[in-house]
């Protein structure tokens, strides 16, 4: 692990973790911050000053409860559903690579790709709300054409890292691939 500091797209910090189990091996795990108790707080309360006011000017008891209601199912929701704490790549060499996502709420997704599937790795670049992002991403071989590429999976797409952690796990991926 080095001290080199790493933010997403938008400028918050990220962290970048890696472990290179054998010279065949290398896991990389990129962990976002956790949820923010402020801004849970400032949503919260806006929603319920809202209701509040709402009910100041109804009298209805509905508006309260269904806010207090909505906003806790919201926030569960999130947690389980949208928030990623981080997400992990595990490159096995000779057998493929391991994708997976874990939430806020501790669900986590896995999903593999078998080595014999995989044409590339490539660092891409799209256009993202007004500017040009860099992105990691898994090139997949068209089964009927090997020379083609059947689709792309993007890498740690929530997290959204820039290139100076890209170009890190980029290079340990192609020293991996090369050697099988």
């Amino acid at each position: 692990m080095d001290d080199e500091k790493y933010t997403d797209i938008n400028g918050k910090p990220i962290t970048l973790d890696y472990q290179r189990h054998s010279s065949f091996c290398t896991e990389f795990i990129v962990s976002s911050p956790k949820v923010s108790i402020g801004t849970v707080m400032v949503a919260t309360s806006f929603v319920w000053i809202f209701a509040y006011a709402v009910f100041c000017l109804t009298d209805n008891t509905a508006v309260l409860s269904s806010a207090i209601i909505i906003t806790l199912i919201g926030m569960m929701l999130y947690i389980h559903f949208v928030k990623i704490d981080h997400e992990s790549l595990l490159v096995i060499g000779s057998l493929g690579i391991q994708l997976s996502s874990s939430y806020a709420s501790g669900r986590e997704h896995t999903s593999f790709i078998e080595m014999s599937k995989i044409k590339d790795i490539v660092i891409n670049e799209a256009i993202y709300m007004h500017q040009i992002i860099y992105y990691l991403c898994i090139l997949l071989r068209d089964p009927a054409d090997a020379s083609a590429v059947s689709s792309v999976v993007p890498l740690f797409p929530s997290s959204k890292p820039r290139l100076n952690c890209l170009v890190k796990v980029y290079k340990t991926c192609q020293e991996i691939i090369s050697k099988c």
